[in-house]
């Protein structure tokens, strides 16, 4: 089993958007302090342009490189364009990419960035440049590694950008489990869509993800799970709309490990997003998820 981390790849972010980009990197110290990885803590290849072509338009990946992003592009990514942005956006798809093939060998691998959902073929959204999910996908499937990939989405926010990128490929198999009115406003068309309504508590979030991660599995016949891991469906999320309690994301954890498990699928985790005002919430959600599937072994088929 295999962690990577981007968090060394600082953003010249205005203040505004330090807050949240800070869980990186306590995520990452909490991670050593508990001693989860070892020497497995690596730092991941930067995303080449020829991965990245897998999922993104060749233009629009040229625009990103080279920062000619227009103004309102650069404003429907949320945060400003930098040389930097455009490294640490390669290096988490990287880190999907080797979380996705560390996977395969010991059952588990871990990126603690990731979950760049919103980002379509052509364009970034929402704080995501690249779709790393997908990226990684193409990547493994493109090496001849897998063939059917499911991705299994928990963060709270559609992943409008998977969905849309994956629309005609019947090889990645795409599931979201959000809230009905949360960002973004328009939604896409996943392969499995459950919505919920603002202010679901722990009980029908629970039956959500347990339908969606059991149908998504079924349906897929996948090589591959990638599993987004948000903690915004958390009651104390800034954004997230929803009531869900820290024990009951740690069930969610749970739901979709002992669903890999019987089906002996390896896992490539993302963390997603998380917006709670105490950040050492956003890290507890994280790190309690890093520490489940990091501690649990390779998953085995019953």
């Amino acid at each position: 089993m295999k962690i990577f981390y981007t968090d060394h790849f600082v953003l010249p972010l205005p203040p505004e958007h330090r807050f949240p980009m800070d869980k990186y990197r306590r995520l990452r110290e909490r991670v050593v302090v508990a001693d989860l990885a070892g020497e497995a803590l690596c730092v991941p290849h930067a995303a080449t342009d020829q991965e990245l072509f897998r999922a993104h338009d060749v233009e629009y990946v040229r625009r990103v490189v080279q920062g000619e992003l227009t103004p309102a592009e650069v404003r429907r990514i949320g945060f400003p364009w930098s040389l930097e942005m455009v490294e640490r956006s390669r290096r988490s798809s990287g880190a999907t990419i080797e979380a996705a093939r560390a996977a395969l060998d010991s059952g588990v691998g871990i990126n603690l960035a990731g979950g760049t959902h919103h980002a379509f073929a052509d364009a970034g959204e929402g704080y995501c440049v690249f779709n790393d999910s997908v990226v990684a996908a193409r990547a493994l499937q493109a090496e001849g590694l897998v063939q059917k990939v499911v991705v299994l989405d928990l963060d709270v926010h559609q992943g409008n950008g998977t969905a849309s990128i994956c629309r005609e490929d019947p090889s990645i198999f795409t599931m979201s489990v959000h809230g009905a009115r949360n960002f973004p406003l328009r939604k896409e068309t996943s392969d499995l869509d459950i919505a919920l309504e603002d202010g679901a508590t722990d009980e029908p979030f629970l039956e959500a993800v347990e339908r969606g991660v059991r149908l998504g599995l079924e349906r897929s016949s996948a090589d591959l799970a990638i599993y987004l891991a948000g903690a915004d469906p958390f009651e104390g999320d800034a954004f997230g709309r929803l009531k869900v309690s820290k024990k009951g994301l740690a069930e969610r954890d749970k739901i979709v490990w002992e669903a890999i498990n019987r089906a002996g699928l390896p896992v490539a985790i993302s963390m997603a997003g998380g917006y709670a005002r105490n950040i050492d919430d956003i890290v507890d959600i994280h790190f309690h998820t890093v520490e489940l599937f990091s501690r649990s072994g390779k998953p085995k088929k019953s």
